[in-house]
């Protein structure tokens, strides 16, 4: 019989630990696979050994580096919105049988997910019109002047942008990164996380849940132990074959041509299986490696 369970908090500093690590880690195997990418070069352009080496020393170090501490930032903050979020539209909720993921209520998933992504987006559009609206505001005192230097100069006659129109595109642009930017983003992350869990009920049943095993702590509070690599990947794999099919397909009726359609849906779709089947088996292979000497993700359900 399936439970459904809601996730009512996440506890912020084991999430946060092992958010960081896993992209840490996944960093890593991206820098090396880089660097032995780069790494022939060398073999065709002798004088490039010693500046390969370095830059291949550089990735390895500075990019695991910056994805841990990136993520740390990105780990709180999502646990943070997400139990501010919680107690206004509610958690995400997951239909358990045993340790499997039989489905993923559509609403509770879309709808928190999409309120956590208009945040950061909100805060990335204040950052940005922030940053941006000073430059407008210098660009459109400043042409006037030039205005005037130009045409004592050379004479020159030709129409230049008013500084009142840079003003109303500095306006417009605050307003796009502050307002409507965070509500595209709220209406197209909640078709997305809404598909997601739709595509996951439908494909769970037929190639198998994603499962996670779960080990109390206390009363309502669960910590994650492992993830099974194989079901989480074949599932969750799937469902972005599927998002493939559709990516693939629109890309090429957009381009009129029907065959291109075709062979773009079956081309994304495999692409997006391998791809996303590869980074799900790593992420629960990295948690599974991680968990016993860090401290699994803790969440507290009802």
């Amino acid at each position: 019989m399936v439970d459904i369970k809601e996730i009512k908090h996440i506890r912020a500093a084991p999430f946060t630990l092992m958010s960081s690590s896993i992209h840490a880690v996944l960093a890593f195997i991206g820098a090396i696979i880089l660097v032995l990418a780069i790494v022939p070069l060398a073999a065709f352009i002798p004088q490039l050994g010693t500046v390969i080496g370095l830059i291949g020393l550089a990735v390895i170090i500075l990019w695991p580096l910056t994805a841990f501490f990136i993520n740390i930032m990105i780990a709180f903050l999502l646990a943070l919105f997400y139990n501010l979020l919680v107690p206004r539209v509610g958690g995400v909720k997951l239909g358990l049988e045993g340790d499997e993921v039989k489905s993923i209520p559509v609403v509770s998933l879309a709808l928190i997910m999409a309120c956590i992504s208009t945040i950061f987006t909100f805060i990335i559009g204040l950052y940005i019109a922030l940053a941006t609206t000073p430059i407008f505001a210098l660009i459109s005192t400043l042409i006037p002047l030039a205005a005037n230097f130009t045409a004592n100069a050379t004479n020159y006659t030709g129409a230049l942008p008013t500084g009142a129109a840079v003003g109303v595109l500095g306006a417009w642009s605050a307003l796009f990164w502050i307002i409507l930017m965070p509500i595209m983003v709220f209406i197209f992350s909640f078709i997305g996380y809404a598909l997601f869990a739709i595509f996951y009920n439908v494909v769970a049943p037929k190639v198998g849940a994603a499962k996670l095993i779960f080990s109390p702590v206390s009363e309502n509070l669960l910590e994650l132990t492992s993830i099974p690599v194989i079901p989480a990947a074949l599932v969750i794999g799937v469902v972005y074959a599927i998002f493939g099919l559709i990516y693939g397909f629109l890309m090429g009726i957009a381009t009129g041509n029907i065959l291109g359609a075709i062979i773009g849906l079956i081309t994304y779709a495999i692409m997006y299986f391998i791809m996303y089947f590869i980074i799900v088996a790593l992420i629960a292979l990295i948690y599974n490696f991680m968990q016993p000497r860090i401290g699994g993700i803790k969440l507290q359900v009802k």
